[in-house]
């Protein structure tokens, strides 16, 4: 029997997955690397690893995957069928996999249950569950009134392991987290965000269009900022287990503003004409978060763990940029 703590990723090979593992690899850990496609790691880390491929939504398959883990992170997302969080209100399949693989995590645990500390739970959240708001900026303090299907299925797998917690099976900690995006880590993995898909736009040489006037303000998160928002949790799990805590860079772009800067930094990159960014009526499924500014104050999070986001938003917009000419990113 190894010492060191079994860490397991469910959807490791994922956007954020992909992130996480490679800083997770660097870590003297047993890593148990869970996903329908294998996770891509290369050679010479410290830490052991295991890699796994499973459909985590069949009965079972869960037990299985965290079967002694000292720690889980549940990056499974289920966004709709056009890859977007838009899921519609009768579909079952996100239900399965946003929180029914949460119930499954906290039942597997429960028939476990074994000596020593209870085993730690991170999930990502979304800063979107608060629901809309006169005022833009949230510190995790307000009360929740989620809008759409993919944010109430957010907040009740929260409250799963919210309640787990109290029941001692579980570390329970959700990051509800800002927009995150950037450009992908590993072959298996690619960002569906909004971000990235004007970006795509913009070097196709198309229009970017906003809805309305565009104003609503977004808090932007590179993707490896979020890994290590990830990291810092596991760090300290103890002093942040059983609440949600608000991870984002305290600052607010509207996105009129943001789509504007993805045509500049594609243009000063390809040297082509910055592509127009015009204003397009809303389309029938938009909701009222859409025309909602939600800015994520992380100061709570930040004084326990220390984390603050680290890369401008423009760095961060380059890097995207560049990775997708270069080609990393598999055209949708």
């Amino acid at each position: 029997m190894s010492d060191r703590p079994l860490l397991v990723v469910l959807g490791a090979s994922g956007f954020v997955g992909s992130a996480l593992v490679a800083e997770l690899v660097r870590r003297d850990v047993r890593l148990r690397l869970v996903a329908r496609r294998p996770a891509v790691v290369g050679s010479g880390h410290p830490a052991e690893i295991e890699i796994r491929t499973a459909d985590l939504t069949v009965e079972g398959q869960v037990a299985e995957a965290i079967a002694g883990a000292d720690a889980v992170i549940n990056l499974l997302l289920y966004t709709g069928g056009d890859g977007t969080w838009r899921a519609a209100e009768d579909e079952s399949p996100g239900e399965r996999v946003n929180v029914g693989v949460v119930r499954d995590i906290v039942s597997a645990l429960r028939a476990e249950r074994r000596d020593g500390p209870p085993p730690v739970v991170l999930f990502p959240g979304s800063t979107s569950q608060v629901g809309p708001r006169t005022e833009a900026r949230v510190d995790g303090t307000e009360p929740d009134a989620p809008v759409t299907a993919y944010d109430r299925q957010k907040l009740a797998a929260e409250r799963e392991l919210k309640a787990a917690t109290e029941e001692g099976l579980l570390r329970g900690i959700t990051l509800r987290l800002g927009t995150v995006f950037g450009g992908r880590v590993s072959p298996t993995a690619t960002d569906r965000g909004v971000v990235t898909t004007m970006a795509r736009r913009a070097l196709a040489g198309e229009p970017l269009t906003v809805w309305n006037d565009g104003k609503a303000e977004r808090d932007l998160l590179y993707v490896e900022d979020v890994a290590g928002a990830f990291l810092a949790a596991l760090d300290h799990a103890d002093s942040l287990a059983g609440r949600h805590w608000l991870v984002g860079t305290g600052g607010g772009r509207s996105v009129h503003d943001i789509f504007t800067t993805i045509a500049e930094t594609v243009a000063a990159r390809t040297g082509a004409p910055a592509v127009p960014v015009v204003s397009v009526p809303a389309p029938p499924d938009a909701t009222g978060m859409d025309f909602h500014s939600v800015v994520a104050d992380p100061v709570a999070f930040h004084a326990v763990t220390g984390w603050q986001a680290r890369v401008p938003f423009r760095e961060a917009l380059e890097r995207t940029v560049s990775s997708l000419i270069r080609g990393d990113e598999v055209p949708l």
